[in-house]
């Protein structure tokens, strides 16, 4: 049985800089709803690296009521008690590196790449986006090498127009943990899509995992990838999970 459904956000539910595919998003909100009362229909929730505001924003479009992780994992936010927690492992010293991460981002990164913008309301990472994925892969060769060297409690992850820089012990993987261990379900009964290799620790911590057809290959390669992009394949996976709880009992 799947008590919990879990979504990606960016090449999942969302495409950046394009508007949702408010069809598939209106059945995916009423599967949701139903879930309400109808227990095998798992209920739904968010694991992005998108900052909070963004992420509560696309919640609410899909009334989503339990909580949701945002930068990857290094925050939650409980809707019904208004509660913002931090993961446990995102201590003080943390914060400072990831101030001197942004600082180094904002002086050798940002200076130097026309039309990047940092993430301005992040708190436990420091994110980039830029609307061009080829900006993104020069970016990440001059980033990564300063992170392995720097700050050993870091990890890099990236989509098409954003880079994450995330504390490893608070990536989509340990958030999920944290998140079934708030709600008292087991990993085991979740299902999790995503897209790129920031869903990488999620895919090894569910029982179930999937990828849009628009996925990375190294999403692909530990999920089931699906005939369908973005928006579509978030509403084929609900249904496959619907069916599959009806069949089991």
């Amino acid at each position: 049985m799947i008590r919990l459904f879990i979504t990606d956000l960016d090449g999942c539910v969302t495409h950046p800089f394009v508007s949702p595919h408010w069809e598939a998003i209106s059945e995916i909100r009423k599967l949701n709803q139903e879930s309400k009362q109808n227990g095998l229909i798992p209920p739904l929730t968010i694991c992005s690296g998108r900052p909070m505001p963004y992420v509560e924003a696309v919640a609410q479009w899909l009334d989503i009521d339990l909580p949701f992780l945002f930068e990857s994992g290094g925050g939650a936010y409980d809707v019904k008690t208004n509660e913002l927690l931090w993961h446990p492992e995102f201590t003080d010293d943390r914060l400072v590196e990831v101030e001197e991460i942004k600082h180094w981002l904002g002086e050798e990164i940002i200076k130097k790449f026309h039309g990047t913008i940092p993430e301005f309301t992040k708190y436990t990472d420091a994110g980039l986006i830029h609307q061009d994925p080829l900006v993104i892969e020069e970016m990440l060769d001059l980033i990564e090498p300063y992170i392995d060297s720097q700050h050993k409690h870091f990890e890099v992850h990236h989509t098409d127009i954003s880079i994450n820089i995330i504390l490893k012990m608070a990536n989509k993987g340990e958030g999920i943990k944290w998140l079934c261990k708030t709600l008292g379900i087991p990993t085991s009964e979740v299902v999790y899509i995503g897209d790129s290799s920031g869903d990488v620790p999620a895919f090894k911590t569910v029982g179930l995992s999937y990828s849009p057809s628009n996925a990375k290959q190294i999403a692909k390669d530990y999920s089931e990838e699906l005939p369908f992009e973005a928006t579509e394949a978030v509403l084929e996976v609900y249904r496959r999970v619907i069916e599959r709880n009806e069949k089991s009992e």
